[in-house]
């Protein structure tokens, strides 16, 4: 049959990147408790475009992830990424594969299970010129203003905020490992199910541990660069205020940039 995409371009116009957009498909990602955790993604695939080609082939990259989407560990994301910029004749091709990822939580009095969801992310990207991955986790927290505690008579404001966690990868960790650290950060975790006792404990445990923005980006940098496994990563923290109009916001980051003087 006729290959429209193979047809030469005259308009001397090479495209950044070209793919498929909001795929979703049945994924499996490893779980520390379970060994495996069956999920649904949303993937965006893409491939850069040399200028002589009319277009380029979609369903290739579906076909590349069907064939790996059982195994989105470092090795076989970049192998991937790796098969599709040959399938396609690129310099570079690109994935982003977002996630919910859930993870069994008891009460911190009752003991009642429930499952809660942490929002994850797999980004990477192969050319001639190297290889990146990513991965990253937004976990949901609570936070004590420490002002609105010192200046009031009585309580303080509370908020619930997320704080996302990016890494690049070095050595295997597991995304449970870096969504304690967040949780123990905040003034207290967020719980799907809780009774009387257990909101009790939480409220007076995030009392006790008021922390700003700024406290919580910090303290969970802390914990991620003493595990000293990441050459690069980054912490933002985002509060929703329950008593402004507006978010509280924070950042930092660790290790050089890309393309970035050292």
């Amino acid at each position: 049959m006729i290959d429209v995409q193979n047809f030469a371009d005259d308009r001397d116009v090479p495209l950044g990147k070209v793919g498929v957009k909001g795929v979703r498909y049945p994924i499996t990602v490893l779980d520390k408790a379970r060994g495996t955790q069956r999920t649904v993604a949303s993937v965006d695939l893409f491939a850069n475009l040399p200028h002589h080609f009319k277009g380029t082939h979609m369903s290739r990259f579906i076909e590349a992830f069907q064939r790996h989407r059982d195994d989105l560990s470092m090795p076989r994301f970049l192998e991937m990424l790796t098969e599709i910029r040959a399938d396609l004749e690129a310099d570079s091709a690109f994935a982003l594969v977002s996630f919910p990822y859930f993870m069994d939580k008891s009460a911190p009095v009752s003991g009642l299970p429930s499952a809660m969801v942490y929002e994850c992310r797999y980004e990477g990207s192969v050319s001639a010129g190297g290889k990146d991955f990513r991965v990253s986790v937004a976990v949901p927290v609570q936070t004590v203003c420490p002002c609105s505690k010192a200046i009031s008579d009585r309580g303080a404001h509370n908020q619930r905020g997320v704080v996302r966690v990016e890494v690049e990868l070095g050595p295997f960790f597991w995304i449970e490992d870096l969504i304690a650290i967040v949780e123990n950060a905040a003034s207290s975790p967020v719980f799907t199910l809780l009774k009387r006792e257990d909101e009790k404990y939480l409220t007076e445990r995030a009392y006790d541990n008021p922390k700003f923005v700024e406290d919580l980006v910090r303290d969970v940098y802390i914990g991620i660069r003493s595990l000293e496994r990441f050459p690069r990563f980054s912490v933002e923290a985002e509060n929703f205020e329950s008593i402004h109009n507006h978010s509280a916001f924070a950042y930092a980051e660790y290790g050089p940039r890309k393309g970035a003087n050292t």
